[in-house]
């Protein structure tokens, strides 16, 4: 399939998520595989939360909450992905992470945004450090080869803080609810558990 020709799956994921962290190495090797282009769409998953009926974690019944970390050990070994359940930095604001994200897509294209997207989460989830702090979300990008401080001046601007609510407001209209979402032929698949079926959905021709 020519680059004219390949599909396009929008990714809507928010950062703090575990299961967006999980999934995020293997979207890129399947995007790389079918040849598809991977829409990058930071989101604010509080704000799709307040209209869908999602809670955050800690208003979760015990039960839930309990299931969820028996789960993200189960996935993390699977796919053999470094993961703290339960990291120092957490539950953490996203929204300058996505931010800073949004800027390197804008500064220096999708596939750093991804590199930077990785970095990030790994950070957080394996690495136990603080994205919502920006002095280290300068740092994270500085040791992924960018230019933290520029990056983060670009992430504080109207034009950056509008694509985050263009994104959210898209998520919205798309009912997505939760973090990782993609859309593949207008089609929505929650989890990273259902990369299985985007893979097929990007291989049909």
């Amino acid at each position: 399939m020519s680059a004219t020709q390949s599909k396009v799956v929008q990714y809507f994921f928010a950062p703090h998520s575990p299961w967006t962290y999980l999934g995020h190495a293997r979207l890129m090797a399947i995007a790389a595989k079918t040849g598809a282009q991977i829409d990058v769409r930071p989101f604010d998953l509080g704000k799709v939360f307040s209209v869908s009926g999602g809670l955050p974690l800690a208003k979760r019944a015990p039960q839930r909450q309990a299931y969820r970390l028996a789960e993200l050990a189960r996935w993390s070994a699977f796919l053999q992905v470094p993961l703290t359940l339960q990291p120092k930095f957490f539950p953490v604001s996203p929204e300058a992470s996505a931010k800073l994200i949004i800027a390197t897509r804008l500064a220096h294209g999708v596939e750093a945004s991804l590199n930077l997207a990785h970095a990030i989460m790994r950070g957080l989830w394996a690495e136990e450090r603080n994205i919502g702090d920006e002095e280290t979300l300068v740092q994270i990008a500085v040791d992924a080869g960018f230019d933290g401080r520029q990056l983060l001046k670009t992430s504080e601007t109207a034009s950056v803080q509008a694509e985050y609510d263009a994104n959210t407001e898209a998520a919205t209209a798309a009912s997505v609810f939760g973090s990782p979402w993609y859309i593949v032929d207008g089609e929505g698949y929650w989890g990273q558990d259902r990369l299985d079926f985007v893979e097929r959905a990007l291989s049909v021709k």
